[in-house]
């Protein structure tokens, strides 16, 4: 086939000279000509959308995702055998830190891959005008998402939002960060606007309604847009949402409770596919995440990457709850030298500790297996498919509360607080706290319950406080934190070096 291919080729080169251009169709490739043709197409497109959420290298929720996202913050350490990722954690990186540059990288691959659903959906047969709005509206929520992600990592970013046809509309110098953010909300308003409140069970993971809305409404906090992160998020708790916390903290982050009440936006993980974690997109790719298998100890197959700091161990004990026990978020997120403690079928004196901390993670792991050599289907693979769960109704309650507290009515806080803290089997705040008691509440409640979810670091960010925390905690490297330069990751070296319109942002310089 391929010689008669080679042949034909050859025989319209010798009969076109005469032609002023050649245009030729390989029949063994898939162009925009060939392939926006069916809604399983438009599917297929999706789908390798969401699959960058999780990719190896640089996908948010996969493994050097979780290391970028979690690794700044005081609660979190990583060790040195991975240079770029210890210096992202030690805040000693430059612009060609590999983990950073594949953030970037794989956010705005996820964007062109966006922008290509809405540009070419019309030329899709069979669609219903519902249908067309409602795969736009999803790819409009992965863009959204997309840039979400730059705009919490690295502040500016170029807006793209076409697909560049031509060489000079490839390159696109960068948009100050408060045009970005104001690409996330109109992206999430109108991704919010068309799409179902639910899927049939076969597509469970991809974005609703009340994901969109839910993300529109960090947009708004992230921003200090109170009033409408207010609005915004109090419609996910009423008619026709029903979302709710799960009763017991700790079943959020086991294979065998995903998607429930509690999950707005999930990342689905499962261990098919091939046989290789570390492939990239080809058909050696495994569909799980090794992150599990890195920060699991040595004792148990794992390469012991990261550690919770001594900080968190400590915060997780400050109130006890009202049976005087340890808070039970702190037995699923930490496993320490407690009593009766084990991690991996084995008791916990089994394990040495590695770097001065008292506990290791326990939040994602697969600690009912022997070891994190094998995943579900026990391919010797080192994957997970314990799916990351991206967004929480935990994370809306809380975040409802902090929107309502800055705006001067910590009063209407109580029941958001409250519920996270009945979960945790705390006993009821008192009456009459004031804003700044509240958010001091908020604040602790946020550190304990999102803990390992890749939240802490821009949370302190958001309320000014990153200077101030990562002093007063025993984070390795927290005596290079330098304000004004490292609550942002720099543009990174490759895109210096290959768009001509890009320059490096000011404290980076």
């Amino acid at each position: 086939m391929k010689k008669i291919v080679v042949n034909i080729i050859i025989l319209q080169l010798l009969f076109s000279c005469s032609k002023k251009s050649l245009e030729l169709t390989n029949p063994n490739s898939i162009t925009s000509d060939t392939y926006w043709k069916t809604e399983a197409d438009v599917q297929s497109a999706l789908g390798a959308s969401y699959g960058l959420l999780k990719n190896v290298d640089g996908g948010f929720w996969g493994v050097r995702g979780v290391e970028l996202s979690n690794g700044r913050g005081d609660d979190f350490f990583i060790r040195n055998d991975v240079s770029y990722l210890y210096q992202l954690s030690t805040f000693t990186n430059t612009p060609d830190n590999a983990a950073a540059t594949n953030v970037w990288n794989i956010a705005f691959r996820g964007i062109f891959r966006a922008n290509q659903i809405i540009e070419n959906i019309e030329t899709v047969s069979g669609l219903s005008d519902q249908a067309k709005n409602a795969y736009i509206a999803e790819a409009k929520f992965l863009r959204g998402l997309n840039y979400f992600i730059l705009a919490i990592n690295f502040g500016d970013a170029p807006l793209r939002l076409t697909v560049p046809k031509t060489t000079e509309e490839y390159f696109v110098p960068k948009s100050p960060e408060a045009e970005v953010w104001k690409q996330v909300i109109k992206d999430f308003q109108e991704a919010s606007a068309a799409l179902p409140h639910s899927y049939p069970k076969e597509w469970v993971g991809r974005a609703t309604k009340g994901a969109a809305v839910a993300y529109l409404g960090k947009a708004y906090l992230y921003t200090k847009d109170y009033a409408n992160a207010e609005s915004t998020l109090l419609s996910l708790t009423l008619p026709p949402y029903n979302y709710a916390l799960m009763p017991n903290h700790g079943d959020n982050f086991i294979p065998t409770r995903e998607n429930n009440q509690e999950s707005v936006f999930e990342i689905q993980l499962s261990d098919v596919g091939g046989t290789n974690p570390w492939a990239g997109e080809n058909a050696n790719e495994a569909l799980g995440v090794t992150t599990a298998q890195e920060f699991a100890p040595s004792e148990v197959a794992g390469w012991f990457e990261v550690s919770p700091t001594d900080k968190l161990f400590n915060e997780f004990q400050v109130e006890k709850t009202v049976s005087n026990d340890f808070d039970p978020r702190m037995y699923a997120t930490l496993i320490w030298d407690y009593p009766g403690a084990t991690f991996y079928n084995k008791p916990f004196s089994d394990f040495t500790l590695q770097f001065g901390y008292k506990s290791m993670f326990k939040k994602y792991q697969n600690y009912w297996q022997n070891n994190e050599l094998t995943g579900a289907s026990g391919a010797a693979n080192y994957t997970s498919s314990n799916n990351e769960r991206a967004l929480r109704f935990a994370d809306v309650l809380l975040m409802l509360a902090e929107a309502v507290t800055m705006q001067q009515k910590p009063a209407s806080a109580y029941p958001y607080v409250n519920a996270i803290r009945a979960r945790a089997q705390l006993s009821a705040l008192p009456t009459g706290y004031s804003n700044t008691q509240m958010m001091a509440e908020i604040r602790h409640q946020r550190m304990l319950e999102f803990a390992r979810e890749g939240l802490r670091f821009y949370d302190l960010k958001r309320w000014g406080l990153l200077q101030q925390e990562i002093t007063n905690s025993d984070k390795v490297g927290r005596q290079f934190f330098v304000p004004n330069k490292h609550e942002y990751f720099p543009i990174p070296q490759s895109e210096l070096n290959a768009n001509p319109l890009m320059v490096q942002s000011d404290p980076w310089k």
